[in-house]
């Protein structure tokens, strides 16, 4: 065994005197040596081997109230990617989800309605051959150029929209593994034309607001045109989301009082809570953890002040680990003696308190403090020797 020691000691010298890359590359296992079967692998490529400790970020849910706030003076799809970025910092976004009924969908912002008609203006002045394009305009679908950009939306309307009705017409036909062909024949062409549609083609109603959102990645859900039906239908989905414990962070997207009720909830139930809003002295800001404005999001302040708003998360979790509670019913339980234990014939618990201490202090050491207890046993084992 003392061989066996000496051995294992000079070994740890070695390995301990040569330098890591050594280490790295042989991915010597001590656990042959020993008879423990003790795993110790350096340099081991096996990412579980690691002692280092993983973590684990918290589940983000991201809650949009398009009938209050809707990106009206922004751009839909630079919103949203905007609104997931800044999410990202506080952890892993779970979900995205968005509630509004028709009428937000087909409403049309007076910024887009601006833009709308300069752009009416221009191809009249490019028809009349006025104003001369600096480029001309490139179809990014089949790749042919117009000078003016109304030969473009008719190029556009006359044969790439009628071969997309007809993909569309094939595919609501087809069932089974026909349908499943088509998809996979069409998917290039028809992802080619979403992208291109939304540079030439004005849609029909609105200004595209559900479809920038859903290529954003949200889950966009159109409610009645009831009063509070968004509102109803997204508290609903927010509580939801806290019983099934999904998400440690909510993200609320709206000004409405209406949801103090929830972020007061989830706040009782230890979750972290941020707005998105540009009412800065509002209720849901000041019950909230965090509140940020859209300018915020879209400049990027909000994401850089997450890294603070996390520490302060993590403080206050570990002072909240730390708080002491006074548990009565446990007190009691831990501390509290039985009495009938000490009751006797008579009724009398004193007396039979005080002979129980008196029995301790007489069973009580009385040698001096400066004579140890290994001491004196030493000295009594020398003797009997």
């Amino acid at each position: 065994m003392v061989g066996f020691l000496r051995f294992r000691v000079s070994l740890s010298a070695i390995l301990s005197r040569r330098s890591p890359t050594q280490d790295l590359g042989q991915g010597l296992d001590l656990g042959k040596f020993s008879h423990f079967g003790l795993k110790l692998r350096f340099g081991s490529s096996d990412p579980s081997s690691t002692l280092v400790p993983k973590t684990v970020g918290n589940n983000v849910g991201i809650f949009w109230d398009l009938d209050n706030k809707p990106p009206n003076s922004f751009p839909p799809y630079e919103a949203a990617v905007k609104l997931r970025t800044a999410a990202s910092a506080f952890g892993i976004i779970r979900y995205m989800v968005a509630y509004a009924n028709r009428h937000a969908f087909s409403y049309v912002p007076p910024v887009v309605r601006e833009q709308r008609k300069e752009r009416k203006a221009l191809d009249q002045l490019e028809k009349k051959g006025i104003i001369m394009p600096a480029e001309p305009y490139l179809c990014r679908v089949c790749g042919r150029k117009f000078y003016t950009n109304v030969k473009l939306v008719n190029h556009f309307k006359q044969l790439h929209e009628r071969e997309q009705m007809k993909r569309m017409n094939r595919l609501e036909s087809a069932r089974g593994k026909q349908r499943v062909k088509l998809v996979a024949k069409f998917s290039m062409k028809m992802e080619k034309y979403k992208k291109a549609v939304r540079d030439v083609l004005t849609p029909k109603v609105g200004y595209g607001l559900a479809d920038e959102l859903k290529r954003a990645g949200f889950w966009v859900q159109t409610v009645s045109d009831k009063p509070q039906a968004a509102d109803i239908a997204l508290r609903n989905r927010m509580v939801e989301m806290m019983d099934k414990r999904r998400v440690e962070c909510l993200v609320l997207v709206s000004d409405d009082s209406d949801f103090l009720d929830v972020l007061r909830e989830a706040r009782l139930r230890c979750l972290k809570t941020v707005v998105v809003g540009d009412n800065n002295n509002g209720d849901l800001k000041r019950c909230a953890d965090v509140g940020f404005s859209w300018k915020e999001v879209l400049l990027g302040k909000a994401k850089k002040e997450a890294s603070s708003v996390l520490g302060k998360w993590k403080d206050r979790d570990v002072l909240k680990r730390l708080e002491w509670t006074y548990k009565p019913g446990l007190e009691r339980k831990e501390y509290d003696f039985d009495a009938s234990e000490y009751e006797s014939e008579d009724g009398d618990i004193e007396e039979n308190l005080s002979m129980e201490v008196e029995d301790l202090v007489e069973k009580e050491d009385v040698r001096p403090w400066w004579e140890l207890v290994s001491d004196t046993e030493d000295t009594a084992g020398k003797l009997f020797k």
